[in-house]
């Protein structure tokens, strides 16, 4: 029992047991250099005759012998002490001492065959000796001062941040499956990301250079159409994403009961574009589509708005541009329902603007307040309703625009089972502001011509998420999943969701999404999925040194599976996150952090074997000029006639 008295008693027997040591050192010294002792004078007759009984053990007889029990008393009494424990003393410091001493102790004894007197011989015996005997007790002393607990071995504790992972490949009619590798303890295993349920919406976080589209879009996009998926694809960067998708679908036709057709939105290249209205009249059943369309369009203009929705002088540029849309919707049926054709409407002048659109009693309820403040020459508060929404549309005002708006090449139903599809729509990072909105309109129609019932499954992929705004993206994503509609959401960070949408709208998209496939992220990011992936049993050790020992502690306690710091630091394809199940497909270790495992040989051999994006016209500027200019003679002849007619009807 840890007394104070057995710690007295063993303190005395480890002191008694090194002067023991000493003692027969010392006998030695006296024995073996008698000679010397003699000549000084240092012998006297009475402990000659003590000492000549102890001269007669056995241990004195061999000078080795003598040493080597010397040495043992001094080695017991060394094991049963307990220095103070040091960080800083090292074992080859201590093998050093002991070994220097211990050659040094026994090889004095040849000191003793050299040809000199008693007292030189005596003297540098004794020195050398002395000086080996404490050399090693010195080298064995610091050697039980050695901390044996080694702390230092996963210094960014990475063995211990370690758990398992889903091994399985778990597939299903619709899953996507990533092949990966991961760590446990000193063990790297391989594993599969399995997103067997994709339409509980995926997120891919991952800073620029992460590798979401290489690691993981890439595979989406490959794995969907080979499974017979219709597709819609935001291509930000074009045309990256479009060259997997067309290259794909070419080889896998046979996959669809119906064969897909391709299409291609680019306003860049007009040559390798179809022309798509988005407002096409046989979609906009009602004048709350109008509405929609046109809230989609504003905000897609002018991305501060997102954030003051509700404001006088945001809803008001809405609605000027509703009862437009709508005016030409139900003008002979929708013939010149588009959008070039509201962007020049808007910039004809008051009267004639307002003389026109009162014919329809529709759109009555939107434009009173614009009428009731030009008649009242209130052109203050008139310019401040209606100048943001002309000044926002002139932007448009491009003939490669007009021309690609104002076609009807295909319909954005991609999902329809007589007709599927697969349409890439590209953007320009160098003009998003631009597109961007006209992109934002084209997504918003077709989210809700996709998210209907009784249709084919279909994927949404969106590259760059936050360049594009798309109302009640959430409301897609919480109920599309019963109609099999798969939808991507590729970010940067969620600061720049937060920028782009709102912190409110931002969140609910963080939050309700199933599936997280984040690269390196830093930030309120790495901090939300580090609390999202949840804690794991860590084992923790300590160590507490005081002048008379050493203790060492060990515990379990929960941590964060994947702290916040190690998703800052995360590699190119190396990624974290949690995918959902379903009741069909139950999976119990939804947590991954592992690396995806692309076959680059594979996908560079496969890419130098792509072909080109289809031609689809030969596009000439005179050709593009021409529809722009029809656009505003359209608009000039809906005035000469319908503003003729008004007078005639007056007269």
């Amino acid at each position: 029992m840890q007394t104070g008295e057995n710690e007295q008693a063993l303190r005395k027997i480890i002191d008694f047991t090194r002067f023991l040591g000493i003692v027969v050192l010392i006998l030695h010294f006296y024995f073996t250099c008698y000679g010397a002792f003699e000549q000084l004078h240092w012998n006297y007759a009475i402990v000659n005759r003590l000492l000549s009984n102890i001269y007669k053990l056995s241990i004195f007889r061999n000078i080795v012998i003598t040493k080597t029990a010397a040495l043992i008393f001094l080695i017991v009494s060394l094991i049963g002490s307990k220095g103070r424990k040091a960080e800083k003393v090292g074992l080859k410091r201590a093998v050093y001492y002991s070994l220097v001493g211990l050659i040094l102790y026994y090889i004095s004894g040849l000191i003793l065959y050299l040809n000199e007197s008693y007292l030189i011989l005596a003297f540098c015996y004794i020195s050398v000796t002395s000086i080996g005997y404490l050399l090693f007790l010195s080298g064995v002393s610091l050697a039980f001062r050695i901390i044996h607990v080694n702390l230092n071995k996963d210094i960014f504790n990475r063995e211990n941040e370690t758990f398992p992972q889903e091994e399985r490949r778990l597939e299903n009619e619709y899953s996507i499956n990533l092949p990966a590798q991961y760590r446990l303890k000193n063990e790297v295993r391989k594993s599969y990301i399995n997103i067997i349920n994709p339409f509980r919406g995926t997120l891919v976080p991952g800073t620029s250079g992460a590798g979401k589209s290489y690691f993981v879009i890439r595979h989406i996009i490959t794995q969907h159409i080979k499974k017979g998926f219709s597709m819609f694809i935001y291509d930000f960067k074009f045309d990256d994403l479009t060259r997997i998708a067309f290259n794909t679908l070419r080889n896998n036709y046979r996959q669809y009961a119906v064969k897909p057709q391709f299409y291609m939105i680019n306003f860049e290249d007009l040559s390798r574009t179809h022309r798509c209205n988005p407002v096409i009249p046989s979609c906009m059943k009602d004048i709350t589509d109008a509405m929609e369309s046109s809230r989609t369009f504003m905000l897609g203009l002018n991305r501060e708005w997102i954030k003051r929705q509700g404001d006088f002088f945001v809803e008001s540029p809405i609605n000027f541009l509703t009862a437009l849309m709508w005016y030409l919707r139900k003008y002979r049926g929708g013939q010149f329902c588009s959008i070039p054709h509201a962007i020049e409407l808007s910039q004809i002048d008051y009267q004639r603007l307002f003389s026109l659109l009162q014919m329809e009693p529709e759109i009555e309820v939107l434009i009173n307040p614009f009428i009731s403040a030009w008649k009242n020459e209130a052109f203050d508060q008139l310019e401040g309703q209606i100048a943001s929404a002309k000044i926002s549309l002139a932007r448009l005002s491009s003939p490669s625009l007009y021309y690609v708006l104002s076609g009807n090449d295909f319909t954005l139903d991609l999902n329809n089972p007589d007709e599927p599809k697969v349409i890439c729509m590209g953007n320009n990072p160098q003009k998003q502001q631009v597109y961007g909105a006209v992109l934002s309109l084209y997504i918003s129609r077709m989210i809700k011509l996709v998210n209907q019932k009784k249709q084919l499954k279909s994927s949404l992929i969106f590259d760059e998420f936050p360049t594009v705004y798309i109302n009640n993206i959430d409301s897609l994503i919480a109920t599309a999943r019963s109609n099999k509609v798969s939808t991507t959401l590729a970010v940067q960070d969620y600061s720049q969701l937060k920028k782009d949408y709102g912190r409110e709208q931002a969140e609910v998209i963080m939050n309700i999404v199933g599936n997280i496939v984040s690269g390196q992220v830093t930030g309120d990011t790495a901090k939300q999925l580090s609390e999202r992936f949840g804690k794991i049993m860590q084992e923790r050790q300590s160590v507490t040194i005081n002048s008379q020992d050493t203790s060492v502690s060990k515990s379990t306690q929960l941590d964060f599976a994947v702290p916040a710091s190690k998703i800052s630091t995360l590699s190119s394809g190396e990624f974290v996150g949690m995918v959902a199940d379903d009741p069909e497909n139950k999976i119990e270790l939804k947590v991954f952090h592992n690396e995806i495992i692309n076959d680059h040989q594979a996908i560079k051999n496969e890419e130098d074997h792509y072909q080109e994006l289809p031609v689809i016209r030969n596009i000439t500027e005179e050709m593009v000029l021409k529809s722009f200019l029809q656009i505003k003679k359209d608009i000039e002849l809906i005035l000469a006639t319908e503003l003729r007619a008004e007078e005639t009807v007056d007269d």
